[in-house]
């Protein structure tokens, strides 16, 4: 009789060695795959999600304090804001009813204006609610009002 280590595994009958010559995987092993891979799904999802629209409503936190430097800006060259109708693009381009048009910076005020992270321009009014001119977004909603997501970001209130 030869020793057990001679023999090759198709003699000694193991399990192992039956299994690699099947070749593939039963359907429980691959539903046990599928349930694992389907819960880290979740996982991932549960804690991206809600960083996502954090991360928005930082970006327009950030976009707006940008603005607000570039009309302050503004504001020491041409010794005041741009008036509502003249808006934002009074920071790109020299609005016609300048009174001083050489006072304006070459090359303007900001290179590009942001769309807000919801892709809606930013809007500007004048007065603002507790100071010369407000900057703001209507959040995700694109709504006045609203709470969480969805809420106003003004640059009187950052």
């Amino acid at each position: 009789m030869k020793s057990p280590f001679t023999q090759r595994p198709a003699e000694r009958g193991s399990v192992f060695s039956r299994r690699s010559a099947e070749h593939g995987f039963t359907l429980v092993e691959l539903l046990v795959v599928i349930v694992i891979i389907g819960l880290l799904a979740t996982i991932v999802a549960i804690n991206v999600i809600p960083a996502a629209d954090k991360a928005r409503v930082e970006k327009a936190k950030a976009d707006v304090a940008t603005i607000e430097q570039a009309l302050d800006q503004y504001r020491l060259d041409n010794l005041n804001y741009p008036s509502g109708t003249e808006g934002l693009q009074a920071l790109l381009s020299p609005p016609a009813t300048l009174a001083q048009p050489a006072r304006y910076r070459r090359g303007g005020y900001i290179k590009k204006l942001p769309a807000d992270p919801w892709g809606r321009p930013y809007s500007y009014s004048v007065p603002g609610k507790k100071g010369p001119f407000d900057i703001y977004s209507l959040g995700a909603d694109g709504q006045p009002g609203g709470e969480g997501d969805n809420a106003d970001i003004y640059s009187s209130e950052i």
